[in-house]
């Protein structure tokens, strides 16, 4: 069954090159080298739309580090390749410099925090724990040495409008850039689970994306909820790591979602391009994450490449 979702352009950078994926650490999502971590905690609620990139609208949300009245303070801007680091940063309103300290939650909580590598073949979903003093912090372990962005998606209370945020992050160590994962129509994760991606993207329309789970060929009809949802789906641009955060229109509990084999999102490509795209779903407890590249514009068939990787939350 294929449950709508529409993609929320909130933004970053990307836009033309592009690499794999693949994440770790704590409360993070993990692509690349296939991984499995235990998710104990679901996490309700559901993304507002932000509107798509337009030809002489406002850019994609995540490419600028002040926004809306805010701006991202990132205390680390600096991390060592395969060492434990503590992000610290502070989202600080732009009229006053203050911290800000209250927050609407969204999915189950106040703060996203996505970390990506330019050639995208790095990726962290985190949520970090916020301090009485306003500032947040999270453990990362960031696995290669390169530039890498990072982007603060919130809504602070009282205010109906999303905020995404961007910041550079630079991680030292011998460096050598990925190779975009070729398109192809499935994933593997890891213990035996692979999900197949039928659909596309279209610069400027919306268009339907599915993704079926299966477990050694088997379909997976008893997924469980996680970020309120079946799936959660997150897309980048390649180049300039335009950010596109996708939600599900239905939810587990409203009547007619089903938990799966199918879980289906509509989404709208800002441009042409090249896109990576990271399914998270949970099953027995455990989330995992399977990756994919597509072009849009192209063949429905374009969807895909063979390597993705659970993540640890």
């Amino acid at each position: 069954m294929n449950t709508g979702l529409r993609i929320t352009a909130y933004a970053t950078a990307v836009a033309a090159a592009f690499g794999a994926a693949y994440a770790v650490g704590t409360n993070v999502d993990t692509v690349g080298k296939p991984v499995a971590h235990s998710e104990k905690k679901d996490h309700g609620g559901g993304h507002s739309d932000q509107g798509a990139e337009k030809k002489g609208g406002a850019a994609p949300a995540g490419l600028q580090v002040a926004a809306g009245g805010y701006a991202l303070d990132l205390e680390t801007p600096r991390a060592k390749a395969g060492e434990r680091t503590d992000l610290r940063f502070t989202v600080r309103k732009e009229s006053s410099g203050a911290p800000l300290k209250t927050y609407k939650k969204d999915h189950g909580k106040e703060l996203h925090l996505i970390l990506a590598s330019r050639d995208l073949t790095t990726y962290r979903h985190l949520h970090p724990a916020r301090a009485a003093d306003g500032t947040w912090s999270v453990p990362a372990t960031l696995p290669k040495a390169g530039d890498y962005r990072v982007f603060a998606d919130f809504t602070p209370r009282g205010v109906k409008q999303k905020v995404t945020l961007g910041t550079d992050l630079a991680v030292t160590g011998p460096y050598a850039p990925g190779k975009l994962p070729p398109v192809t129509a499935t994933a593997k994760a890891a213990d035996g689970y692979e999900v197949r991606l039928t659909g596309g993207l279209t610069p400027g329309k919306p268009r339907e994306v599915t993704l079926r789970v299966t477990r050694d060929g088997k379909p997976v009809t008893d997924l469980q909820p996680y970020l309120g949802a079946y799936g959660h789906l997150v897309a980048l641009r390649a180049g300039d790591l335009a950010y596109l955060h996708v939600h599900p229109n239905g939810e587990p509990g409203d009547g007619t979602t089903k938990p799966g084999p199918e879980v289906s999102f509509t989404a709208t490509a800002p441009s042409a391009g090249a896109y990576r795209l990271f399914l998270d779903f949970r099953h027995e407890g455990v989330v995992r994450t399977a990756a994919f590249t597509v072009r849009a514009g192209g063949a429905p068939h374009e969807a895909g490449t063979g390597t993705e990787a659970p993540h640890g939350h």
